[in-house]
């Protein structure tokens, strides 16, 4: 490997693509049109008439392109005040693995994960108990974790299908204390922000003052980490500079001036209706110009806090704590200047990018009250993200060549097809199908250690078949970018042969004749 480091990369124009198609697609179109004012002026000699057909079938055939080729994307979104507990046994319903609709991205936020400080290290060191839980449910799932952000017991993940992570790029993470005057992050916020298809998307995780007397500082609260949280991007420094924001976590508002037997009547008889004008993050949004930009649905669930552990029951100890809507999933699409809005919650984006808007429609948004281990019950919002793709060219592409096994040396390509911020200190990893994270590999290459691959240059890269699995199974290869910090591409899914060294030592019973020896 050399010791010099590369100069970083220009990164290209990833709309390119998707430009000149819809140059071309305009351009037929037009000729559609000439044709049609050449039989229009046999009908009619007005110049102006003429214009003003070109003009009404001009806008015609932009806006019917501007609403072809979008797709739809579900998001599955979690928050829960874990309460330092240790996580349960099974998740799988936390996470709707059962439902019909295939998930594309999940978005995980825990408040209070156990940060005392030899966990807290520990975790550092490897992961916590709450990210491997996740990871070992979600990875045979095909769903890798793309990155995380932790601070003290605040933790945001990102999972997405593995179709999906070429196209999950620009990732960064920071997060905000505001805890005991800002020097302690027992309070505060943690996000990550990403390109999805081009599209910038910002996901914010907070856990905010509590108490019922302190709706006031949470919002202050709320406002300091929208000013303090930046990042190293040029078009969206800030949070609320991205296309789609979701703010979400144990926010803390309460349900004033209700006394407990009204609220527990309410809600035991699912009138939940009869508590929302007292249910301060409602209140807050009538006067708060920053919150009505925010949209929310119907809180037709219980309150998630406060519960006694592993019950459904609410707090019976001396403090009898009022039930409230403490965990909460927000979002907000900028700008929301124009926007549409239907009974099915959902709200169009306009003049940030009118020839790409995104759709956000909201599924799901409920509370799951089987789960006990903390005194918060997890709150789930799925999301539908309606969009057309800016980018669906990949940044590298990877080859396999020939046979593998480790019965000798394995050979791949790979080629770059766009310019990034590629380095010497990228590498390429062998990963078996189910694999959890981009750590998760079974042996890795360094790319092309001399110099930076030129766009279009195929790169002959070997593995050594002493690191190669002696087992048969599936695997991909996956390009991993230092300075992008995710993979940015994959092979297709390939076989590992069984090598003779796996027959060798026992490994596989030894096939003579057809018949297992």
């Amino acid at each position: 490997m050399s010791d010099t480091f590369d100069v970083p990369r220009v990164r290209s124009d990833s709309t390119s693509t998707m430009e000149s198609q819809s140059t071309s697609s305009r351009m037929i179109l037009r000729e559609r049109l000439a044709q049609l004012l050449v039989c229009l002026e046999d009908l009619s000699s007005d110049d102006e008439a003429n214009e003003e057909v070109s003009r009404t079938l001009d806008e015609a055939f932009y806006l019917c392109g501007k609403y072809t080729n979008r797709e739809s994307f579900r998001l599955h979104m979690v928050t829960w005040n874990v309460g330092t507990a240790e996580p349960p046994a099974d998740v799988r319903s936390l996470l709707h693995l059962d439902s019909q609709q295939a998930t594309d991205l999940y978005v995980i936020g825990l408040q209070e994960v156990n940060a005392n400080p030899v966990r807290y290290i520990s975790d550092l060191i490897s992961e916590d108990s709450w990210s491997h839980l996740l990871m070992d449910t979600l990875a045979p799932m095909g769903y890798i974790k793309v990155t995380s952000v932790r601070m003290q017991g605040l933790l945001l993940i990102l999972f997405a299908k593995q179709v999906h992570l070429p196209f999950i790029r620009d990732i960064q993470s920071t997060y905000t204390r505001t805890g005991l005057f800002g020097y302690w992050g027992n309070k505060g916020g943690v996000s990550v922000r990403f390109s999805f298809y081009g599209h910038m998307l910002c996901f914010l995780n907070c856990h905010l003052a509590a108490h019922m007397n302190y709706a006031l500082q949470r919002m202050d609260e709320f406002e300091y980490i929208l000013d303090m949280q930046d990042f190293d991007m040029y078009n969206t420094p800030q949070v609320l500079d991205h296309k789609v924001v979701f703010w979400f976590g144990d926010l803390n508002f309460r349900i004033a001036d209700h006394g407990m037997h009204f609220l527990r009547s309410s809600i035991n008889n699912g009138r939940f209706n009869l508590l929302w004008n007292r249910d301060q993050l409602t209140m807050m949004k009538k006067k708060e110009a920053i919150l009505q930009e925010f949209e929310e649905g119907l809180l037709c669930f219980k309150p998630t806090y406060k519960f006694d552990r592993f019950s459904e029951t609410y707090d019976t100890s001396g403090k009898k704590r009022k039930p409230a809507w403490t965990d909460r999933i927000l979002w907000r699409i900028k700008p929301k200047a124009i926007d549409t809005e239907d009974e099915n919650r959902s709200t169009t984006s306009s003049a940030d990018d009118d020839e790409y808007p995104i759709k956000v429609t909201q599924g799901t948004y409920t509370c799951d009250v089987s789960y006990g281990v903390s005194d918060h019950k997890p709150v789930i919002g799925t999301f539908n993200l309606e969009m057309r793709k800016k980018v669906e060219t990949p940044l590298v592409t990877l080859t396999v060549e020939g046979r593998w096994s480790a019965d000798e040396d394995a050979t791949f390509t790979y080629t770059i097809l766009e310019n990034f911020e590629s380095s010497t200190w990228d590498w390429i990893g062998l990963y078996k199908i189910g694999f959890k994270s981009a750590s998760d590999y079974s042996t890795f290459a360094w790319v092309k250690d001399d110099e930076i691959a030129a766009n279009g240059e195929v790169v002959t890269v070997q593995m050594s078949k002493s690191e190669l699995p002696l087992l048969a199974g599936d695997y991909v290869l996956g390009y991993y970018s230092t300075n992008m910090q995710t993979l940015i591409a994959f092979s297709p899914t390939f076989q590992i042969l069984e090598s003779q060294q796996a027959v060798m030592e026992g490994l596989v019973p030894e096939n003579i004749n057809g018949h297992e020896k």
